[in-house]
């Protein structure tokens, strides 16, 4: 599938810069042009101005090939923020010579297996997590794109559920960038994204370093400065290491 593409421009190592759910290449504008090598952002299949199709994890990745062979983007950074930040573990799984991989805020779903909220009871979890999956199912009702089939396959997909499992596979260096703040949600529901974050931290692989921003999800076009700072930093450190 031929994916469409933004070229950011810039001279050295190449980046591949991947966006989230129902997000398009548009996102990395203000972040793209600050890293130190020639970035390259892609709409995903089903997002922007790519082609649909089923969702299917290997197929998206064989989109993804194409696309760097296509650009020749030779053995690039992969960076992704959410859906994209999941991908870049399965890059990295497909690719052990990547030479660095960033993942921006993506790692759980919101709504994940109840073990993966820490320091809340059971039945809090339960009861956050029938309040946020309502929300969540009015969603569905009102986006057209990607298309229900997407969202639906991802909504139950193991990875997207829990990526800890994958990035814990990854041999290539890896950058997880936490978001300490909750993106605005219910008074009732903080507790919930508390306890998902808790989780994160006591979960995370040892293989994967962790840098935390005073963020949201949203952190991309919050702190895009800070974020190419912290990519910029990671990337030159294995190379120079």
């Amino acid at each position: 599938m031929k994916l469409s593409t933004t070229d950011f421009g810039g001279n050295g190592r190449p980046f591949l810069l991947l966006h989230g759910l129902g997000g398009d290449r548009s996102a990395w504008e203000t972040l793209a042009p600050q890293l130190n090598g020639h970035a390259v952002a892609v709409d995903l299949r089903g997002h922007g101005e790519s082609p649909d199709g089923g969702w299917d994890w290997e197929a998206v990745l064989d989109d993804l090939d194409e696309t760097a062979v296509h650009l020749e983007l030779d053995e690039p950074v992969v960076v992704g923020h959410s859906l994209g930040g999941v991908l870049t573990g399965m890059w990295a799984l497909r690719h052990p010579e990547c030479p660095a991989v960033i993942s921006l805020d993506g790692h759980r779903s919101a709504t994940t297996h109840p073990a993966n909220y820490a320091g809340l009871p059971a039945q809090e979890v339960a009861e956050g997590l029938a309040k946020l999956n309502a929300i969540f199912d009015a969603q569905l009702e009102t986006i057209t794109r990607p298309s229900h089939e997407i969202l639906s396959a991802l909504r139950t997909s193991p990875e997207l559920l829990d990526a800890l499992p994958v990035f814990a596979k990854v041999i290539s260096p890896f950058l997880l960038v936490l978001a300490t703040r909750n993106l605005p949600v219910p008074p009732d529901l903080v507790p919930l994204f508390d306890a998902h974050r808790a989780g994160l931290r006591r979960d995370m692989p040892e293989n994967v370093q962790v840098r935390e921003i005073d963020a949201t999800h949203g952190m991309v076009s919050e702190q895009p400065a800070e974020l190419a700072e912290l990519i910029n930093h990671f990337v030159s450190s294995r190379f120079n290491a």
